[in-house]
């Protein structure tokens, strides 16, 4: 299995669906390594961007749940840096 580094853009234009977000953000905390979020009032919208590490399908889940919400759009990008799980455990020791 392979761990990506990429990030997540995200366009929030229905603020009741926040706590949604949050909860889903959360239950994905282990493979976010950032998040940055920007208010734009005067649009009525919240930018928020996350930084990943994790699989294809870790990254995927996260953007899959977060675009089933209503009121907020996701989309990610992945760097073509790629390390080997299980080849970084054994260096490790583990």
């Amino acid at each position: 299995m392979e761990k990506r580094i990429g990030a997540v853009a995200i366009v929030v234009t229905d603020g009741s669906q926040v706590g949604t977000l949050n909860a889903i953000l959360h239950s994905h905390a282990d493979i976010i390594i950032g998040r940055l979020g920007i208010p734009k009032r005067e649009r009525g919208i919240q930018i928020i961007t996350i930084i990943v590490e994790g699989d294809t399908d870790e990254i995927g889940s996260l953007t899959g749940k977060i675009g089933k919400l209503t009121g907020i759009e996701a989309k990610s990008v992945l760097t073509r840096y790629r390390e080997d799980i299980d080849e970084r455990d054994e260096r490790a020791g583990n």
